[in-house]
């Protein structure tokens, strides 16, 4: 029996997700976060083989609730993410960060459940269209590629309104170093201001806008 703890900020697709992969015989599900700070928490307290974790979340997000859960858990706990996002950056940093498997929010619930047994196993998984396109090295020529993965993980806090304080008391880090990695953000990609950076991610593919544009 694989034991996974699903987390997501949205309850109806989080709860969805669960019961899915109770209905197969060999999937337990030992509990649900809605948050990166609750995955690790709810990770750390009953240790699962899989963490089946969306990338953008509120708090800390994904990345860094992984990053922590390998540091607490070990390898014997496993992530698998699933995301919107599957442009470049996001698909070769979360790979290269530690996820055992990257897989589309769009994929079907067969495929998450492939990837779960294969990384419980000690296997890792792509989704075939991603795999594809990092195998041939098709790469967006995204601005963003020029970002360390702190740097981007900061951008993303940013782009999601959070403020330098919470971004520092969330990632552990000084007011000071945070805004210099803000500025670095900036400069590296030619920018100068929030709006700007938020501005950038959409027309990259790196954020998504509700409703009209």
């Amino acid at each position: 029996m694989i034991k996974v703890l699903v987390v997501d900020d949205h309850d109806l697709i989080r709860a969805g997700i669960a019961r899915m992969l109770e209905d197969d015989g060999s999937i337990k599900v030992l509990g649900e976060a809605c948050s990166g700070e609750e995955a690790v928490e709810r990770a750390q307290e009953v240790r699962p083989d899989v963490v089946v974790m969306d990338l953008k979340m509120p708090g800390i997000g994904g990345l860094e609730a992984m990053r922590r859960i390998q540091q607490r858990c070990g390898e014997q706990t496993r992530v698998v993410v699933v995301s919107a996002y599957t442009e470049d950056p996001y698909p070769s940093r979360v790979m290269d960060a530690g996820a055992s498997a990257f897989i589309s929010k769009n994929s079907h619930i067969s495929e998450m459940i492939r990837a779960i047994k294969m990384v419980a196993n000690g296997q890792r998984y792509v989704s075939p269209d991603i795999a594809q396109a990092m195998a041939l090295n098709k790469k967006s020529d995204s601005p963003f590629d020029c970002l360390s993965e702190r740097e981007l993980q900061i951008a993303t806090m940013i782009m999601d309104c959070q403020k330098v304080q919470d971004i520092s008391d969330k990632l552990c880090l000084s007011p000071k170093t945070v805004n210099s990695y803000r500025y670095r953000i900036f400069e590296k990609l030619d920018i100068n201001s929030d709006v700007e950076l938020t501005l950038l991610a959409v027309r990259n593919g790196l954020l998504e806008v509700d409703g009209p544009q």
